[in-house]
């Protein structure tokens, strides 16, 4: 099997990256009062000298009530955490690496023994006073994403939080001109956040954004029964701003819609003509829920994945838990050695290393 296009160099806008594999966002919630540490920066640079071609951070939050569920989630404003992330973005340059910041706001997803003072927003509830503050301040984190000097930035759209939940009708009841009935006009919110930082960024600087068919809330969820939906739903995206869709699934493989193989990041790419990322479960054999079981999981062969990248389904391959679980993962997979690949460990979740 050749990994020659795993290794490709990837050119966008601004963004260069000299191979493929982006380290996809995962949650860690060890910023301190959401400031992140000296280990928080070793463990990006860690990844970074080991080759990863771009790095997505964990999610970072904006300034509105509620953004966060876990106390020790990073926030992306404000001096001091501000600080914190422009040390991570300076050691992983100095160790040859591209990274962006994830933008968060989780929005009702409480976790039931923190914040039990705070209101969590609801796309359902929120004023229309609540929802401008927010499109602004995903705005300001945006242009502090700029200012810091990452290389790219996304938004966090998926798997149930805030921008996700104006997209779902079972969480988004509004009948103002942020809901409606069909999933275009449930995207209202999203293309304004998008166009808001657009503008505080400008035209070079590259915008993901990270879309889920998937909740957290209900696996099964689809926001896009068919290509006809998906196009209404991700052409408004990509004509507010949006520059590289990140497809979220639980496994790659898996075919979006009946008829044809392509998968979540290959439909997108099909009908935006953009860039995309696909995800889950990349070098490994189970997906991630066993992980939040407390299960382990095989590492697994990359040929059905390189398959499809030669095809040209998609763009770059984000990967997760392998990634956790190994710093060395694509130093390893460049280099042929793949029988030095290692078997992924639910306790990983809970360490930086």
């Amino acid at each position: 099997m050749s990994i020659d296009a795993l290794f490709s160099p990837f050119s966008y806008k601004n963004l260069q990256l000299k191979n493929r594999v982006v380290m996809a966002p995962m949650t860690r919630a060890q910023s301190d009062n959401g400031v992140p540490t000296q280990q928080i920066v070793d463990y990006y640079a860690r990844r970074a000298a080991s080759e990863v071609g771009l790095i997505l951070s964990e999610g970072t939050v904006i300034n509105r009530p509620g953004s966060k569920n876990i106390q020790n989630i990073p926030d992306f404003y404000g001096t001091e955490a501000l600080n914190g992330w422009k040390n991570v973005i300076d050691a992983v340059h100095e160790n040859g690496g591209k990274m962006g910041p994830q933008i968060w706001h989780v929005g009702d997803t409480r976790s039931s023994e923190d914040y039990p003072l705070v209101d969590m927003e609801k796309a359902s509830t929120m004023t229309l006073e609540d929802i401008q503050d927010t499109i602004a301040q995903f705005a300001a984190s945006a242009k502090s994403a700029k200012d810091l000097g990452f290389d790219v930035l996304e938004i966090h759209g998926a798997h149930g939080y805030l921008i996700d939940q104006f997209f779902w009708e079972v969480t988004n009841t509004r009948t103002d001109e942020y809901g409606g009935k069909t999933l275009k006009e449930r995207s209202k919110f999203a293309v304004d956040v998008v166009k808001a930082m657009r503008a505080a960024v400008g035209e070079d600087f590259t915008i993901i954004i990270r879309l889920s068919q998937w909740k957290q809330q209900d696996y099964k969820s689809r926001l896009a029964t068919t290509p006809a939906e998906m196009e209404e739903w991700l052409l408004p995206l990509k004509e507010a701003g949006v520059d590289i869709f990140h497809c979220s699934q639980r496994r790659f493989w898996e075919p979006e819609f009946e008829g044809s193989d392509l998968n979540f990041a290959g439909w997108a790419k099909k009908i935006t003509g953009q860039p995309t990322i696909t995800v889950g479960s990349v070098g490994l054999e189970g997906d991630f829920m066993g992980a939040f079981a407390g299960q382990g999981t095989e590492k697994a062969d990359l040929s059905e994945l390189i398959r499809r990248l030669e095809r040209g389904d998609f763009d770059l391959v984000a990967v997760g838990r392998a990634l956790l679980q190994d710093p060395e993962w694509v130093k390893k997979v460049k280099e042929g050695n793949t029988d030095d690949l290692l078997n992924f460990s639910a306790e990983s979740l809970g360490v930086l290393y």
